[in-house]
């Protein structure tokens, strides 16, 4: 399981012109599921995503997550982090998990952190999603379990 995640000032996702997804401070996150994922990934994920230290503390330093904060998550399903760029000048995806299996996991991961933190919005699997944001600092980490 990978996750790209950017702090942010605010980020909203479009489906067909319509705002489906939107946040203030916080972080959005772009998961992608490779085949070998498994649902322990996921909440291990989860649990790295919610405490992962990237936000300032009074001495500038990241030391806080985004539940200290309270901010908020746009959570966005992004098959393409899965592709294999090593060779070639085309990505390939046979490392991606198959898209019922990604679906399955993505439901599941969105669920985990609803229940975990209500600040959360999401994308939708499978639709061409524009995705506008302002990344703060700018500060990007990718996670992978």
């Amino acid at each position: 399981m990978i996750c790209l995640i950017q702090r942010v000032t605010q980020a909203h996702v479009t489906v067909q012109q319509k705002i489906i997804g939107q946040i203030n401070a916080g972080l959005v996150v772009l998961v992608g599921f490779q085949a070998e994922d498994s649902p322990e990934k996921i909440t291990k994920m989860r649990h790295k995503l919610l405490h992962y230290r990237i936000f300032k503390d009074t001495q500038d330093k990241m030391n806080l997550n985004v539940l200290q904060v309270e901010g908020e998550l746009l959570l966005i399903p992004q098959f393409t982090l899965a592709a294999n760029t090593q060779k070639g000048l085309r990505p390939s995806f046979s490392s991606a998990a198959q898209p019922s299996t990604a679906k399955e996991f993505f439901n599941q991961f969105v669920h985990q952190m609803q229940t975990e933190y209500p600040l959360v919005q999401t994308g939708e699997f499978g639709a061409d999603m524009q995705v506008t944001l302002t990344n703060d600092g700018p500060v990007t980490f990718w996670l992978e379990i």
